[in-house]
């Protein structure tokens, strides 16, 4: 039986784990946090810190493969695994490219993947020499995270908000929608793609409040994207999963926005509308299967469940016995015992013929289920 392992034991790492159990596998994981969602279900678990050298090389080096659910990982001692013989997916030199917002920017231009204008800022100070480029959108390099490392600059006002560290200064883009298409890479090459999913952001957090799945589109769009990731992921050079965010613009150009090596918040919904989901395929992937069918079973919608506004504290549930009854509904929490403004406490997966009736139920959710604390 292979040995696996997965570098942060979040809601990404609890879902990976839930699908292993259908596998020949055993899976040990690397966190911090010994209350962390992933803890609850890994029978192997290694306390330490995903950044540090010691800490991933030690945790890996008697693993035969290892895979992430962040990107902010430590990559040299990936590197040296790797060469060690441990199967890192996706490879560290796509994980390299893409955990940085400048290599990431500098990759798409370079091949000729349409992509916002940009500009390199090293401190807040120098995007004063780029007032021309405003209205843009400030990115950290690294370490940015579920809508953190984001600002919005819309004109000279806001330059006092941008980030006073390496940073990439985008050209905004006028979006008319906002998507993202999971691709699949095995060892061999071969490509699965799972349809294009619409996705629908709170501008306060930015964070993805719901999506459709699949995006009601043109189809002369939806081949031009799918064309888009196929180039995108054949440059990467590297096996695994990846979640590439497009915008469609008002004049019905396609930008790439930024592409995740890993499984992604865009792809909860496979686990029940899709006859594979993105973590049946990432362990196929993994362990050198076929690859899985993406093919629809049903329409989804997928609501994000956020922690309150006001709340912080041991996270309470309200609302989940009128969300249960409902048919076609499926619950997702994380386990996280702790509740925050904009955190991300689980999710709920609605299937549907009718377009309508997702949205009417999305809606019903949105204003039904809440996290709060008791206090």
């Amino acid at each position: 039986m292979k040995k696996a392992g997965i570098l942060g034991g979040g809601q990404l790492g609890r879902m990976l784990l839930q699908a292993a159990a259908n596998y020949p596998v055993e899976v040990h994981i690397l966190e911090n946090d010994p209350g962390c969602p992933a803890a609850q279900f890994c029978r192997h678990f290694t306390r330490g810190d995903i950044r540090n050298f010691d800490d991933v090389y030690n945790f890996g080096k008697s693993l035969d493969l290892i895979t992430i659910e962040i990107e902010n990982v430590n990559l040299e001692a990936l590197e040296k695994l790797q060469k060690e013989g441990v199967k890192i997916f996706p490879r560290p030199h796509a994980l390299r490219t893409l955990k940085n917002k400048i290599l990431q920017k500098q990759f798409y231009a370079h091949q000729q993947i349409p992509s916002s204008d940009f500009v390199i800022t090293d401190s807040a100070l120098s995007v004063n020499k780029f007032t021309d480029f405003l209205p843009a959108v400030h990115k950290l390099a690294t370490d940015g995270y579920d809508g953190k490392g984001v600002q919005l600059l819309h004109d000279t006002k806001d330059i006092k908000l941008a980030f006073d560290a390496p940073a990439v200064l985008e050209k905004m883009v006028d979006i008319k929608k906002e998507i993202a298409i999971l691709v699949a890479v095995d060892e061999k090459g071969k490509t699965a793609m799972y349809a294009p999913v619409d996705m629908v952001f709170d501008n306060h957090l930015n964070l993805l409040s719901y999506q459709l799945a699949p995006a009601e589109l043109e189809e002369k769009t939806i081949w031009k994207m799918e064309a888009i990731a196929l180039k995108l992921v054949q440059a990467l050079d590297s096996p695994g999963l990846f979640a590439i965010e497009l915008f469609l613009d008002k004049q019905g150009a396609i930008w790439v926005n930024e592409t995740a090596p890993r499984v992604h918040n865009s792809g909860h919904h496979s686990i029940e509308a899709c006859y594979s989901s993105q973590f049946d395929m990432l362990w196929r992937i993994m362990l050198g299967y076929p690859l899985g069918n993406t093919k629809h079973i049903l329409p989804a919608a997928i609501v994000n469940l956020l922690g309150q506004p006001g709340y912080s504290g041991p996270a309470t549930y309200q609302g989940l016995d009128e969300v249960l009854a409902m048919e076609n509904v499926f619950v997702h929490i994380y386990g996280k015992q702790e509740t925050r403004p904009g955190r991300k406490m689980g999710h709920i997966t609605i299937l549907s013929n009718e377009r309508q009736e997702l949205l009417y139920r999305a809606n019903k959710i949105k204003n039904s289920l809440s996290v709060k604390t008791d206090s």
